[in-house]
């Protein structure tokens, strides 16, 4: 039984929506009937009573719980999902938890040391314009992390010489000491769980197997994205520790404010003022596109403040997938504030041929008004 198949809820024996009341009255009922006072001798029925009891410290912790239901066991890790690198909080190596419980009762964890640990993964904030999310973009980053020491090829020991088995706990990285009833397996204090140790560290890593270093990184960013977006980096990550696999990088795309347009998923807006005569009389604009193409808008006779005109196909290209969302212009009357004499006649013999019809909401608010307080 592989320890990383051992899921919290089935050890609890609940569904994964159980609610606190429900997990907790399931723990207590399996606490008593795996009880090492209640099975003396029985090491199977101690490692369950114990593997309940690590499942029930996770489940009953709303963090922990929320950490656990969406990244699994790797929460807890180093370098999972839910680790530093994501603002979580670490709770520990839960496989060498299991590890330690069924590694004598399945047969998993006996005679070796402690898994290598992956290495963390890390954040890289990366701000873009407009176009740049429009058309995508290739750049590179510097990025400083650990990465393999280059002279003793990440295992920390002096090029030349190379790690040996742990005298103290015999290579299984673990030592055990009887406590009561009870037989407490913990890590060794020698060798930290590797199960290995070494003679002539590594002078340039101190033994650490990894050092610090400026990377410059090539990324790719897609048309499409969008505030949040991730763009994931494999094995760009913190390098793990003597030799371990490295984490990932995460680059985290922030979409700066554009001058003429907004943008709301694929859908691009803009606010474009109209002369009180074009909005009467109707006509074309022509609006520049971030696609470098000139879109034409039919303005309808008679259009007011706030309508909103649609161009399909003219916005955001779709991230990862085909086609283009919509350029949206929503339509501004100006109202003229510098006229000429002629211009101020024009608009009064205009006024004198009003009939009240052509401003029908005007009209209508008025008659309404009136009516109201008639009434």
């Amino acid at each position: 039984m592989s320890t990383t198949e051992i899921d919290f809820y089935q050890l609890l024996e609940v569904s994964r929506d159980a609610d606190g009341a429900t997990i907790k009255s399931a723990y207590r009922k399996l606490a008593m009937k795996w009880h090492p006072d209640r099975n003396p001798g029985d090491k199977e029925c101690e490692a369950r009573f114990k593997a309940i009891s690590v499942a029930y410290d996770c489940l009953k912790d709303p963090q922990k719980r929320a950490a656990y239901d969406r990244y699994g066991h790797a929460a807890f890790t180093h370098g999972g999902g839910g680790g530093h690198g994501q603002g979580g909080q670490d709770f520990g190596d839960i496989g060498d938890i299991f590890e330690t419980i069924f590694g004598s009762a399945f047969g998993g964890g006996a005679g070796r040391g402690a898994r290598p640990r992956r290495g963390a993964d890390l954040r890289y904030d990366m701000e873009i314009g407009l176009e740049d999310a429009f058309h995508g973009k290739s750049t590179e980053i510097k990025v400083e992390v650990s990465v393999a020491c280059d002279p003793c090829g990440g295992t920390g020991a002096e090029p030349g010489t190379s790690r040996r088995g742990c005298p103290t706990c015999h290579g299984h990285g673990k030592v055990r000491a009887q406590q009561g009833l009870f037989v407490i397996e913990r890590a060794c204090p020698t060798c930290h769980g590797r199960g290995e140790i070494i003679e002539r560290p590594c002078r340039a890593c101190r033994g650490e197997g990894r050092v610090d270093k400026v990377q410059e990184l090539q990324v790719d960013v897609p048309p499409g994205v969008d505030n949040g977006t991730r763009i994931r980096l494999s094995g760009k990550g913190e390098a793990g520790p003597m030799g371990a696999p490295p984490g990932d990088l995460y680059i985290f795309i922030h979409v700066k404010a554009h001058s003429v347009f907004q943008r709301e998923g694929t859908a691009l807006f803009s606010r474009v003022p109209l002369s009180f005569t074009t909005a009467a009389l109707g006509g074309t604009i022509e609006i520049p596109g971030l696609d470098g193409e000139t879109h034409a808008i039919t303005i309808p006779a008679g259009i007011q403040s706030g309508k909103q005109l649609r161009k399909r196909g003219a916005g955001m290209p779709v991230l990862q997938g085909r086609g283009r969302g919509d350029l949206v212009t929503e339509i501004v009357v100006e109202t003229p504030t510098h006229l000429s004499a002629r211009q101020k006649e024009l608009l009064r013999e205009f006024q004198d041929t009003e009939t009240g019809d052509e401003c029908p909401e005007s009209r209508g608010f008025f008659e309404r008004l009136k009516g109201a307080f008639t009434s």
